[in-house]
């Protein structure tokens, strides 16, 4: 049994949209996963089929460096999960000299693919 993983830090949008995207393709087969996120019409797709595709880049690797004997036909979506990274904290000026905080948010997205369910 053999895991793959990979990780992009501090992409620069909400964890909270992001995982609704994240949860569409946890478990399935990365051939359908990727078919998933082609047709997600969102930029937290296109960052989830990024982070994706290195994870099956890493298992590529390893199979032609013979560190691992992996089926790429095989691989499937073991974990996905998005956690909160960095908030960039901002002010926004409004009535009486008062001012109003935004949270600029980031998430860390981890893809971890494996071929033994």
């Amino acid at each position: 049994m053999a895991e793959f993983k990979a990780i992009k830090k501090s992409a620069p949008m909400s964890p909270r949209k992001t995982r609704l995207v994240a949860d569409l393709i946890r478990g399935k087969k990365v051939g359908e996963a990727i078919g998933i996120l082609n047709n997600v019409e969102s930029p937290r797709g296109k960052a989830i089929l990024k982070v994706l595709n290195s994870a099956v880049a890493n298992a590529n690797f390893a199979n032609e460096n013979k560190d691992a004997k992996v089926n790429l036909d095989d691989l499937f979506v073991k974990q996905i999960f998005v956690n909160e990274g960095t908030m960039l904290k901002r002010m926004h000026p409004r009535a009486k000299g008062s001012g109003y905080r935004i949270l600029k948010r980031s998430c860390h997205i981890t893809v971890v693919v494996s071929d033994e369910r």
